[in-house]
């Protein structure tokens, strides 16, 4: 019943576009330049024709010269027969030359309507859209809980999972309390951090890069412009706009972990420090200064 009410709203936005656009069409028919007004209609049907048979013909003017020139005779009277008649020369207006102010504002109009309805249907198509059910874009079971923390703790504190382009890496107990009242996002994210993880999108906030982990100092560092973040993704140092971004959790009752690839949370705010680690040891790379 849902997609069928959307359907419908889909098709009366194109329907809506339709209608705009031949509106438009017809008020600019109506305005083109070249089309004569009422007035110019009735003075061009009611005006007497200059090129009739009653006229002097050319040939005849042209005689009359000649002989005139030569003593031959006079030119010859026109009589009763009026001369051509020539309509003295009237500049057109500037407005009718090119758009005039009133298809300008008709154009505007509908562009503005047409993009604002494109957009609309192409959220509700998104919306439509199947999501991933494997893979990047899709929720993804990591493993166990137990599992997972073996493998953050064989990578020297850090675990890549390239199917879902994450790091995970272990959060302390001792700082649940501050992320509950710091973390805006924290109700996403608390399954995984209570089982002592957390799920890192593995690109910079700053211009995409990925982000690897620094070994010696126990943080993350970017190797595009210097941007630094601590082991949960909260960020240290460099031109980063936030914290490195991440995705939400839920542990089953059998303890695997299931992470939402396909919703990505922007990262906490600069300046969040809840786990109040700094580096362990020397950085990868030089402090992060802005680019």
């Amino acid at each position: 019943m849902g997609t069928t009410i959307v359907i419908g709203l889909v098709v009366l936005a194109l329907l809506a576009v339709v209608v705009l656009t031949a509106s438009v069409r017809r008020n600019d028919t109506r305005t083109a330049i070249g089309q004569l007004s009422n007035e110019t209609a009735r003075r061009d049907r009611s005006a007497v024709s200059t090129t009739s048979e009653e006229a002097l013909s050319g040939s005849e003017v042209e005689a009359a010269a000649r002989a005139e020139r030569s003593g031959g005779g006079a030119l010859v009277a026109l009589g009763d027969r009026p001369p051509v008649e020539y309509q003295p020369y009237i500049p057109p207006d500037p407005e009718t030359i090119g758009v005039t102010r009133r298809q300008f504002l008709n154009r505007s109009i509908t562009a503005v309507f047409g993009l604002a309805l494109t957009g609309f249907g192409l959220a509700v198509i998104a919306q439509l859209w199947p999501r991933p059910t494997e893979g990047f874009g899709a929720k993804i079971n990591v493993g166990k809980v137990d599992n997972i923390k073996t493998e953050i703790a064989a990578g020297g504190g850090f675990f890549y999972f390239p199917l879902g382009r994450m790091w995970l890496t272990e959060y302390p107990a001792s700082a649940l309390l501050k992320a509950q009242n710091t973390y805006t996002f924290y109700p996403q994210v608390e399954q995984g951090l209570q089982a002592g993880v957390v799920a890192l999108f593995q690109t910079c906030p700053h211009l995409g890069c990925r982000v690897p982990e620094c070994a010696t100092s126990q943080w993350f560092e970017c190797p595009c412009h210097g941007s630094q973040y601590n082991q949960v993704g909260e960020k240290k140092g460099g031109p980063a706009p936030r914290g490195m971004d991440r995705f939400p959790m839920e542990v089953t009752p059998a303890s695997d972990l299931i992470v939402d690839t396909g919703t990505v949370i922007q990262g906490p705010p600069i300046g969040v420090n809840t786990t109040g680690q700094e580096a362990e040891g020397p950085n990868c790379l030089s402090a992060g200064g802005g680019h």
